[in-house]
């Protein structure tokens, strides 16, 4: 017998007489029913065996024995009826290699329903191989079913792997390109909407930004703000003395002689007369040109009524100026330590400016001046000392206590490198300012409106300034060459004589000849002093009354 059909997917061809044999699935062909042929070079039949040529017969081709089932069909289809039965033949070797796809149920049933008929490309023979008439005819139209032999398809019911015979197979590149193709089309319009969406946000961003920049807000700005309230205020707090005081002070423009100044000055009296220091008017000479602007901003000319150099004082006139209102004067005698203060005045010429601050020390000996050289404008002073700020152009105005008056006249202020010059203004404030007390002012002041001269206090004795040793001592002659103790002095009246050092002033230690000067000139003439002095290692005490110099 020749050999049935071999490889994947081939079925063992069985007789006529013989039970059918194969796989599930494998329906035997009725017996006596002759299977067509088809013409030659038919295009093979998905599923039928083929040689070693690689070309399969069409379906329904003889290629075994008259009653074996077709290996071009699926199993279980019946043959074709009216076909024309074949010679037996033995069955010829597979001429093709086993199913490419490898994918069941081509080439034999699978597990769950035959394989549907795939058109497969005819396969060239491989060279020198010989293609049999049968193989090489193309295989004739199916046959009619006969009716009278049902084929039974236990696998009908359901199938999953059925598909129309003309559908083409696909492969899974195309799928899968498409994916690619559809996932970047996707990202890219996920990345131009993510551009458009950070522009316009960018846009608008700008625009908010430049409108919030320019007005603080979208809308119109409003912010919170206090009502109106009146203008009053306590009578004793700061702005309550400045509201009182500043129509009574005025700023002082001085020329004359190449040189100006600025300085403040406050009203004594209705007629017109200004205290201030006698180094702001220095400038003006005796053809200079003084100044005076009021707080209400209203200018006037003013002449010099007196000055002194020792007191560091000086009085000017104004004319023609009615509505003065004179500040009040206090008692520099009743000012303690600590008490708070406001100073007026113009530092560098900024009139008005108002400071508060604090005594922070009294009877403090200081001298200012000396520019010329012989001592005539050294001024000294036993002043208070305060902590609040006096520049230059504070020289002359007020220092007010705590109910608005005049305690004291600023007039200079330590500097940063330890000098005390009223017109240095390299340092400004350092929190240490002098201001003549309005005792020793209000004399002065009331002497020069009078006779435009002031009488200074004096013991009738030359001092030697230059010892370096405590206290002040008496020199050995005196600046004319004449005796130290004036005759008929005061001095010599309570036997005081050259060489003698004088320690205390009425109980208090003096330490140096500027500050014996400064507390004599801190009385008036005519005061009594009680001094102790050191003699040949002795200490004694002398008092006398003061005499009276016209500014010597």
């Amino acid at each position: 017998m020749a050999p049935a059909f071999s490889g994947t997917g081939a079925v063992p061809a069985p007789s006529a007489e013989a039970p059918p044999s194969g796989r599930a699935g494998c329906v035997p062909a009725p017996t006596g029913e002759a299977l067509a042929s088809g013409p030659t070079h038919a295009p093979p039949t998905p599923g039928a065996a083929s040689g070693s040529t690689g070309a399969a017969p069409g379906p329904g081709a003889a290629s075994g024995p008259v009653g074996t089932v077709p290996a071009s069909g699926p199993a279980g289809a019946p043959p074709a009826p009216g076909a024309d039965a074949p010679a037996p033949a033995p069955a010829p070797a597979p001429l093709h290699d086993p199913d490419p796809y490898g994918t069941p149920p081509y080439g034999e049933p699978g597990p769950w329903a035959p394989a549907p008929p795939v058109q497969h490309p005819a396969a060239t023979p491989a060279h020198g191989v010989a293609v049999s008439a049968a193989e090489a005819a193309p295989a004739a139209p199916a046959a009619p079913a006969v009716q009278d032999a049902p084929v039974v398809d236990p696998w009908a019911r359901y199938d999953p792997w059925a598909a129309p015979a003309s559908a083409p197979l696909q492969q899974a590149d195309p799928v899968e390109e498409d994916v690619k193709r559809r996932r970047g089309r996707r990202r890219r319009v996920l990345i131009t909407g993510a551009l458009v969406i950070a522009l316009v946000s960018g846009v608008a961003g700008g625009v908010v930004g430049v409108q919030l920049e320019r007005n603080g807000g979208i809308g119109a700005v409003e912010l919170p703000q206090a009502g109106v309230e009146a203008p009053d205020r306590d009578p004793d707090s700061v702005a309550g003395i400045a509201a009182q005081a500043l129509p009574s002070v005025v700023t002082l423009h001085v020329s004359g002689g190449g040189s100006a100044g600025t300085g403040t000055g406050f009203v004594l009296d209705d007629r017109g007369h200004i205290l201030t220091n006698d180094h702001v008017v220095g400038p003006a000479g005796e053809d200079g040109e003084i100044t005076v602007t009021f707080h209400s901003g209203d200018t006037a000319e003013a002449t010099v009524v007196g000055r002194d150099s020792g007191y560091d004082l000086a009085v000017v006139r104004v004319k023609g100026v009615r509505g003065l209102s004179p500040l009040p004067l206090g008692n520099s005698d009743n000012v303690q330590v600590g008490d708070p203060v406001v100073a007026i005045g113009a530092p560098f010429d900024l009139a008005g400016t108002v400071t508060s601050g604090i005594i922070s020390a009294r009877e403090r000996p200081i001298t200012a001046g000396g520019e010329k050289g012989d001592g005539s404008d050294v001024s000294y002073v036993d002043a208070l000392q305060t902590d609040a700020p006096i520049n230059p152009g504070n020289s002359g105005g007020p220092l007010l206590d705590g109910k608005g008056r005049v305690i004291g006249i600023n007039s200079a202020i330590r500097s940063a490198d330890g000098g005390l010059d009223p017109e240095d203004g390299r340092s400004g404030s350092i929190g240490l300012g002098f201001a003549i007390p309005i005792n020793q002012g209000k004399r002065v002041a009331e002497e020069l409106i009078e006779s435009g001269k002031a009488t200074h206090p004096v013991i009738g004795i030359t001092l030697d300034m230059q010892y370096s040793g405590d206290g002040a001592r008496v020199a050995a002659e005196g600046g004319d060459g004449g005796p130290a103790v004036s005759t008929g002095g005061p001095g010599a009246k309570a036997g005081i004589r050259s060489g003698d050092v004088i320690t205390k002033v009425d109980g208090r230690p003096v330490h140096s000849g500027e500050e014996l000067i400064v507390k004599t000139r801190a009385h008036r003439p005519g005061d009594k002093l009680e001094l102790t002095l050191e003699r040949d290692g002795k200490e004694r005490t002398v008092s006398l009354v003061l005499g009276s110099s016209d500014g010597d």
